[in-house]
């Protein structure tokens, strides 16, 4: 496991960095203020800035700052049992006015002479080329989530979750490990599965067959399948299809079923066939959808191959997908 797991994972987390970051900060503001001889929290100080000459609603406050209606309550409260405000019901008795008390404004005053000063200092010492520009990109940021918030453009966004990536040796692993995981889980490993996932290039590549994975963004390497030349002739066996538990329901093995049956018809494949088994109802359910149809003539000529094999079927390339 990475030491610092957040800073290797992306802008998509964010969010749980800055919160991160943010409770850093306030940790060390509030070792500042409890030097400064004063009772409350840095988590305070906004709702104090705010108050400071106003007289303010709950609701003008939640306006005024930005933070949550619940954390404003929260903090009005917890300042009130510091006698720092005052709280009370406004003419529109829904309403309550909440005021500084002299405590309240003698800790503000006393916050902007010995706290928030070092506070600031402290920060342009971090990094003082650097932080008025992250300040204005803070800025930037609030402003554009004010205008659209996050969920509204997560909600437009279209990133390509899945895409194709061919064979090269780096990704053997990938192929043999993603095979064997669904084949040990319903069946046993029989010879031709372990020549074909311990030597894919001998074995496929070599031969003038094909390998394509499925990566998903997030994930790395999701799902893999490979067409096998059959000799002699243009027959090309459909095979070794296999997606991770991790990936189910992406449509990783319909997106590589697709690709598989392209290339094979670019390659002439005649016939393109697969073997597998009826537990595999799924899968099987997949290849029907995309044009494989149930042949006998397949299961004659090649269902002997595996032990495991009770469906053979052949690609039928004017059958509806």
């Amino acid at each position: 496991m990475e030491s610092d797991l957040l800073s290797t994972l992306g802008p998509g987390y964010l969010g749980s960095r800055l919160k991160r970051l943010g409770e850093r900060l306030q940790a060390g503001a509030a070792q500042v203020t409890v030097a400064a001889g004063l009772p409350m929290q840095p988590s305070h100080m906004p709702v104090l800035a705010a108050l400071d000459g106003h007289t303010l609603s709950i609701g003008e406050l939640v306006q005024a700052i930005g933070i949550s209606q619940p954390g404003i309550t929260r903090s009005v409260r917890q300042l009130a049992d510091l006698g720092l405000v005052t709280s009370r019901p406004c003419a529109d008795q829904r309403k309550r006015a909440v005021a500084l008390t002299a405590a309240g404004q003698a800790a503000y005053a006393r916050a902007c002479l010995r706290v928030v000063p070092a506070l600031e200092e402290a920060l342009v010492a971090l990094s003082p080329d650097r932080l008025a520009a992250f300040m204005q990109q803070v800025d930037a940021l609030e402003a554009a989530l004010a205008e659209a918030p996050l969920e509204a453009r997560a909600a437009s966004a279209r990133p390509e979750v899945l895409t194709l990536r061919e064979y090269d040796d780096t990704l053997a692993g990938a192929f043999r490990d993603i095979n064997r995981e669904w084949i040990e889980a319903m069946f046993q490993l029989e010879a031709p599965d372990a020549e074909a996932l311990e030597h894919p290039r001998e074995k496929i590549i070599d031969a003038g067959g094909t390998i394509l994975f499925v990566e998903a963004r997030g994930l790395g390497i999701v799902g893999a399948g490979a067409l096998m030349p059959v000799k002699p002739g243009r027959a090309m066996e459909l095979t070794k299809l296999g997606v991770r538990e991790s990936a189910r329901g992406l449509k990783a093995g319909e997106m590589l079923l697709r690709a598989l049956i392209e290339r094979a018809t670019a390659l002439h494949a005649d016939p393109l066939f697969l073997l597998t088994n009826k537990r595999c109802a799924a899968a099987v359910h997949l290849y029907e959808k995309l044009g494989f149809r149930h042949d006998e003539g397949i299961m004659a000529r090649y269902g002997a191959e595996y032990a495991r094999c009770d469906v053979a079927m052949r690609y039928v390339s004017d059958a509806p997908a």
